[in-house]
């Protein structure tokens, strides 16, 4: 057992010593800090949604009407006095890299067509807002008495709606830390080959031409019709090799 002498409560205070905070943690809380999990970001998204209130629900909508709809159901919940129980519509959507003509470009679209995410209380009086909704056409599942998605099931379909904000979240961070002349560290190198794990080259192996970490984004060049073509993507678009 060590004395407690001026020098080692000194070295003590020193050790636990919080440079965020500019306080002194005592021994248990350092050992806290220390010894606390880090947290599976995407497990703390689906334990956010199961916090909300309402349940999710599943609707059906035209094709290509998915956000006119949500914006429909908005309006119509305001106007309806419906806000207290239908509380967030969500189109699921994603980003493709298409190209046509021979020319390359990155296109927003829905992720699952004829499909939109409503988190709602189900009463009779919600259940005849939505259903009668221009451009629905009906609940998913049974149509007057239908089942809530699983928090398992909404996440997954919310998953693009996730990765924007972890991306926004990079970017921030990467601006940040560019603005505090903070050198950022990737786990990727140029010249380096990674798979395309998402998009419309997804499968196909890739070399690695420009990194900017600030934007969390790569340019590789892809090999289409026996020639190297340049190619942006996001640092979540690749996996290493």
């Amino acid at each position: 057992m060590s004395e407690n002498t001026p020098e080692n409560v000194e070295a003590e205070q020193a050790e636990n010593f919080d440079p965020t905070t500019g306080e002194i943690a005592d021994g248990a809380d350092a050992a806290d800090q220390q010894s606390a999990p880090e947290v599976d970001p995407f497990e703390e998204f689906k334990s956010d949604l199961r916090m909300k209130d309402g349940d999710w629900y599943v609707i059906h909508s035209y094709a290509g009407y998915e956000n006119r709809v949500k914006v429909n159901l908005e309006n119509r919940a305001v106007s309806l006095n419906a806000e207290d129980e239908i509380f967030e519509i969500q189109v699921p959507m994603e980003e493709v890299v298409e190209i046509k003509n021979g020319q390359r470009k990155t296109v927003r679209r829905v992720r699952v067509p004829g499909y939109v995410l409503v988190r709602m209380e189900l009463t009779d009086e919600s259940w005849g807002v939505v259903r009668h909704t221009p451009g629905v056409t009906g609940f998913v599942g049974n149509a007057y008495d239908p089942i809530p998605l699983s928090i398992d099931e909404v996440a997954g379909m919310l998953a693009p709606v996730f990765e924007e904000q972890q991306a926004e979240a990079a970017k921030i961070a990467g601006e940040q830390a560019a603005a505090d002349g903070v050198p950022i560290e990737t786990e990727f190198e140029i010249g380096e080959s990674v798979m395309v794990k998402e998009g419309s080259f997804e499968g196909q192996p890739a070399t690695i031409q420009e990194i900017r970490p600030e934007q969390q984004k790569l340019t590789v060049l892809l090999s289409i019709f026996e020639r190297d073509v340049p190619v942006e993507l996001g640092f979540n678009q690749v996996s290493k090799i």
